[in-house]
């Protein structure tokens, strides 16, 4: 069997290393967009995804790999959007950010591990458009709770929601790699 554990952190350094390259090239402009705004750019990159899946056609020379990055890395700024707020100017450093980053990704993990626990590893036998139909469906859950302004009435909330996305996205990404 895999090691899970490895494939996990091998992706998440792979993720983790653009973003600490894009906060040295843009700072952290990403601190003025709403949750709304990050969901939209996350639903932009799994479309795209679906689309890669879909047509035989490309026209950008981009893979889904990339488009995987880009919804972890939007997704943890997300879920640091959630705890910290939105700010009209930049206000992390570099190392605050990773810092920031490397927490969330610890708690995603952990919440990775015990549902693999629990369900044995049955991604491992889901195709990586199956992953990415899945990540769809967060994101329309997360379009409606936040038009219900972030209240749910049974159901878990958008923190939860993105990060089973990352969960899912790193999932295809070690599929991808196989």
């Amino acid at each position: 069997m895999q090691d899970t554990s490895k494939q996990y952190d091998d992706v998440i350094k792979t993720c983790r290393d653009l973003f600490v390259n894009k906060m040295k090239d843009y700072g952290s402009a990403w601190r003025i967009l709403r949750l709304p705004s990050l969901t939209d750019q996350i639903f932009i990159k799994a479309q795209r995804i679906r689309s890669l899946q879909q047509n035989d056609i490309r026209k950008v020379d981009e893979g889904e790999t990339s488009e995987f990055i880009g919804i972890i890395n939007y997704c943890i700024m997300a879920l640091i959007q959630l705890d910290k707020g939105v700010v009209e100017q930049p206000d992390l450093s570099v190392e605050e950010a990773t810092e920031l980053y490397d927490e969330k990704i610890g708690i995603t993990k952990q919440l990775m591990m015990d549902k693999n626990h629990d369900y044995g590893e049955a991604w491992r036998e889901m195709r990586v458009s199956s992953l990415t139909d899945l990540i769809l469906q967060k994101l329309l859950r997360v379009k409606q709770i936040e038009d219900n302004a972030g209240k749910t009435l049974v159901s878990e909330g958008i923190g939860a929601n993105y990060q089973d996305m990352i969960n899912y996205a790193v999932f295809a990404m070690i599929h991808l790699k196989e």
